[in-house]
């Protein structure tokens, strides 16, 4: 199967991608906002820069988009029919690193919720978070 656009423009839209402020985190800050809960954006100095920080309870919140972190079972989390051996080992490389970063964020002390991108995209998850975020207490992790 062959892209539907040439080299320079997959070039320039795949370039467009932001990492920040994407709109699945805008919906779960703006659904966590109205629950009145406080949060940091972005912390460089936490590992892998979590999308939002709850220092109150020592949890983050990693929003991860499907196709970039491969989420499992999704059906957003496909592989480019061109160049499949890069694209599977930027993906390994992902899910390396987010292991990594989950890791460390647990070692320091903080606990760690993963919100995919499809769960947002459906409503899923911003009916539920602010309580998950208020049981994080009592809890080890949320997933």
């Amino acid at each position: 199967m062959t892209d539907i656009v040439d080299r320079a423009t997959r070039s320039r839209l795949m370039s467009a991608i932001t990492g920040a402020n994407t709109l699945p985190e805008r919906l779960v800050r703006s659904a966590l906002h109205r629950e009145g809960l406080r949060f940091r954006l972005h912390v460089a100095t936490l590992p892998g820069r979590p999308d939002v920080v709850l220092p109150k309870w020592r949890a983050v919140i990693m929003i991860n988009g499907c196709f970039w972190h491969q989420h499992r079972g999704c059906r957003y989390a496909t592989v480019p029919a061109q160049n499949r051996s890069f694209w599977r080992t930027k993906f390994r490389g992902n899910l390396e690193r987010d292991e990594r970063n989950v890791a460390a964020l647990r070692a320091l002390g903080w606990r760690v919720i993963v919100v995919w991108e499809c769960q947002v995209r459906r409503g899923r998850v911003l009916d539920t978070l602010a309580a998950r975020i208020r049981n994080v207490r009592q809890s080890e992790d949320v997933r």
